[in-house]
């Protein structure tokens, strides 16, 4: 079971999007639900705010950055994927995500160029100048279980934060999101 501890109900899910992709929870991490004050000045400034993860990692990193699918999940309504964000400059590592979208409130054209899986999802939706507003749902203090630790070569046990949030695309709820940043040095 996902051990959250939170203080409202959250929109979107995240135990259902994590569910998409791990049987146990723990292999991804534990999250507890924070406030942006109670994160560190570099991640609230990476996650507290209702931009394009994609355009304000960039922004941080000084670096386009680069897509990795690791795994997908299609049904007839939804497509989810896990996935990393690298930058071009130097191939690091500098964000993990679970990325589902429900397929009927996108266009055709958005959707396969989405599920062709060689654009970050939000690029996909600016340069298709897509009407979006991105919401945040909620904020989370991430202590990294043994999937998570490897993808961002760390140790496992390590901290970094993460949050969730919801994309509505032409006034729908086309895009549900768990974004987990790589641990900032000082």
């Amino acid at each position: 079971m996902l051990e959250t501890h939170s203080r409202e109900p959250l929109t979107p899910d995240l135990a259902t999007l994590v569910g998409l992709f791990y049987p146990s929870a723990p292999e991804l991490g534990q999250f507890e639900q924070v406030a942006a004050g109670e994160m560190p000045t570099g991640y609230a400034a990476l996650l507290a705010h209702e931009e394009h993860m994609t355009v304000t990692v960039e922004r941080f990193h000084a670096s386009p950055v680069d897509v990795q699918v690791l795994d997908r999940r299609v049904t007839p309504s939804h497509y989810s994927r896990k996935i990393l964000l690298s930058r071009q400059s130097d191939g690091r590592v500098v964000q993990y995500g679970i990325v589902r979208l429900h397929l009927g409130y996108l266009e055709p054209h958005v959707r396969r160029q989405i599920e062709a899986e060689d654009t970050p999802l939000g690029r996909v939706l600016i340069q298709n100048n897509v009407l979006r507003s991105v919401h945040l749902a909620s904020l989370w203090r991430v202590t990294a279980g043994p999937e998570l630790a490897s993808l961002f070569d760390m140790p496992p046990g390590e901290v970094t934060y993460g949050r969730t949030a919801l994309i509505m695309c032409n006034d729908e709820p086309a895009v549900e999101l768990l974004e987990i940043v790589t641990p900032l040095t000082d």
